[in-house]
């Protein structure tokens, strides 16, 4: 694609950003030679959630947008929280996501002989120099906002023991957290990521890709300006907590006259009722209180998946967002609807009983197949035929003895429109020696067919229910917001604000036969109940389980 069909492209479906608006400019004025080449740069540290799902539809999205190039990068510089299967699990988000990277995924650990040899330009400079400081006295030196940092001791090193002593640690000679490279710019300046920061520290940890070939390791200010630059990164898309950084990262590849890469900070998501710190998300793995990474209650994009939530879902939520300059709370129920919105459109409908209460037709006999509609959204989906006999389930909340004002469902001697089927009235009810309601005798009125037009009479509740004789058990897990306030990441005992009911296991649901052969992942309306997918961790042949993606609306209320 040319520039200037790029430029006309972007005139026509250009989402409304800044981002965008920058990168407009910078094709109108060739500033990138008509390029336009992202990145998302994940650390293979932890699962990714909702927030690097936006990054990643964004990066991408623009690369798409513009015809240009997306990288998939892992920045795998810390081998002490990094694991393979952190980066397995990112290969998977991202495709799942839609976002092509290519035939290749991307390392910064193949880069470390390039970022090395930067580093001795930096030293042959005079401008970086090995420190003998600890990290604790390191950050005593640095100073405040309002008062400059204080010169290491080792700061006026010669070039040629700088160079001695960086290739020594590189030879593993010394021990862990004795030595440091740091870069040589000013104690005194007001922004404290410039006053001589760290750019390599010691570290004897075997690396998942490249073993033990090296015991020194870039710190992330050291090694982020120059992955993009090596890669041919046009625009570098950041969050905001990088602004303060990019002082340094120009610092850097300016010393050492490389290709510099435009950086433009955005604001991270935030998401009420979640946490979002890949720390606090790996403390509720480890303690237990939730079922790992991809639990459907963590705002990982596994768990999401494992929920029943489907890409574009998360794309239209990325889009209805935006993108800003300036952090803000996301309300979860923009998320939800989101989610509801894309579900209402794809979703097979099924009538599943949750809790069941068992009722007898005393009037009726035999069985028959009545239409039941798949999608109203979808003309195209048609109709199934579902099995009516003399003994059926309905929920155990669709009756009530003594009901309050509004309650249009079945009562003792009230009316009720079986969905799809006849309307049906309470003659008896039966209970055991609790005095728990455990059976309902009803009649119908064969008149009152669902379609037929034969009966004029009229009821305001329908209600759904599944026949005994063909009915398929099943095990539903009702998922709910993990926690009981709106920005939990702000309170110190965060831990106590986790929803003690974020998880209701239900064992005996009745579903419809259809859902018989269901497969983990696919995804339907339960009528009246909400969307649920089947399970991929816990669904076996001989036992389906569905995990309620989300509630018909949003009508969230915590109680304890």
């Amino acid at each position: 694609m040319s520039n200037t069909e790029r430029q006309n492209n972007s005139k026509e479906i250009k989402p409304k950003n800044f981002i965008y608006e920058i990168i407009d400019e910078d094709l109108k004025t060739n500033k990138w030679n008509g390029r336009v080449h992202t990145r998302f740069p994940p650390e293979p540290n932890g699962y990714l959630h909702i927030g690097h799902a936006k990054s990643i539809c964004l990066n991408y999205g623009i690369a798409e947008h513009y015809g240009g190039k997306f990288n998939l990068r892992f920045d795998d510089t810390n081998p002490e929280k990094e694991e393979q299967e952190y980066v397995d699990s990112i290969i998977e988000d991202v495709k799942w996501l839609g976002a092509n990277f290519g035939e290749k995924v991307l390392y910064a650990s193949d880069y470390f002989e390039q970022m090395y040899n930067y580093a001795v330009e930096l030293i042959k400079k005079g401008k970086a120099y090995v420190c003998d400081l600890s990290s604790e006295e390191v950050t005593a030196t640095r100073g405040t906002l309002t008062q400059p940092g204080k010169e290491s001791p080792f700061r006026n090193r010669s070039v040629e023991e700088n160079l001695d002593l960086f290739e020594r640690m590189r030879k593993g000679e010394f021990p862990n957290g004795s030595k440091t490279l740091r870069a040589k710019i000013d104690m005194a300046s007001p922004n404290l990521n410039l006053r001589d920061p760290i750019m390599y520290r010691i570290v004897h940890e075997e690396h998942h890709r490249q073993g033990n070939a090296w015991c020194i390791y870039p710190t992330y200010d050291w090694a982020h300006g120059l992955e993009d630059s090596i890669e041919g990164i046009t625009h570098s898309i950041c969050t905001l907590e990088f602004e303060n950084h990019r002082p340094l990262y120009d610092w850097f590849l300016d010393e050492l006259g490389v290709y510099h890469p435009q950086q433009i900070e955005f604001a991270r998501l935030n998401l009420s009722f979640t946490v979002m710190s890949k720390r606090r998300l790996l403390q509720l793995v480890k303690d237990g209180y939730v079922d790992g990474w991809d639990d459907p209650r963590m705002p990982t994009i596994s768990g999401y998946r494992r929920r029943g939530y489907t890409p574009g879902a998360i794309k239209n939520f990325t889009e209805m967002i935006g993108v800003a300059k300036r952090d803000a709370l996301t309300n979860i129920s923009l998320l939800e609807y989101a989610i509801r919105d894309d579900l209402n459109k794809r979703a097979q409908r099924a009538m599943a009983v949750l809790r069941p209460l068992k009722i007898v037709l005393t009037n009726y006999e035999g069985e028959e197949e009545l239409d039941a509609v798949n999608n109203p959204e979808d003309p195209k989906a048609g109709t199934r035929k579902v099995k009516f006999t003399k003994e059926l389930y309905i929920e155990q909340t669709d009756f009530m003895e003594n009901p309050p004002k509004g309650y249009h469902r079945l009562i003792p001697g009230g009316e009720v429109r079986l969905r799809y089927a006849y309307i049906i009235k309470c003659e008896e009810v039966i209970k055991n020696e609790k005095d728990e309601v455990v059976e309902l005798r009803c009649t119908y009125d064969p008149e009152t067919k669902s379609g037929s037009g034969r009966s004029s009479k009229k009821v305001k509740g329908t209600i759904h229910w599944v026949s005994t004789k063909y009915a398929v058990t099943s095990e539903v897990r009702l998922y709910d917001r993990l926690f009981t306030v709106e920005n939990p990441g702000t309170k110190e005992d965060w831990l106590k604000t986790i929803n003690p009911n974020s998880l209701e296991i239900i064992e005996n649901a009745k579903l419809e036969p259809l859902l018989k052969n269901a497969k983990p992942l696919d995804k339907f309306q339960f009528e009246r109940m909400g969307y649920f997918c089947v399970d991929t961790k816990y669904a076996i042949k001989e036992k389906l389980v569905f995990n309620r993606t989300v509630t018909l609306k949003d009508s969230w209320v915590f109680k304890k």
